[in-house]
């Protein structure tokens, strides 16, 4: 899996004081699960963040932001910021926040039941 080890090491030290962080692969990709729900992650050199689909339209306009479209749809509330977007510690903070903040209201998906 390629991606921005730098970046994931930067969100690592920005989520350390947090109980119940967990780091999954996933998307080609590391995800960081905050209290078992997905809350922030890196695809590739892109930082992916989760937040409140309410905010779309506003983060959009913001320097570096994306949607998030794996499967050719976008996904509400799911945005990627590349570099560009994060290069300073303010920016960088913003979007974390971003994502904390709707951590802890965001439901936790499912879990499946494993089959016997």
């Amino acid at each position: 899996m390629a991606f921005n080890e730098k970046l994931v090491d930067r969100i690592r030290e920005s989520l350390v004081d947090l109980k119940k962080v967990e780091e999954k692969y996933m998307f080609g990709g590391v995800c960081f699960m905050v209290d078992g729900k997905m809350c922030i992650g890196v695809v590739k050199d892109e930082m992916m963040c989760r937040i409140n689909p309410s905010m779309d339209e506003i983060v959009l306009e913001k320097t570096g932001c994306r949607p998030m479209d794996f499967t050719g749809k976008r996904m509400k509330g799911y945005v990627f910021i590349s570099e560009e977007g994060i290069k300073t510690k303010k920016a960088f903070e913003y979007w974390v926040s971003l994502c904390l903040e709707f951590n802890s209201l965001a439901k936790a998906s499912k879990k499946k039941a494993k089959k016997s």
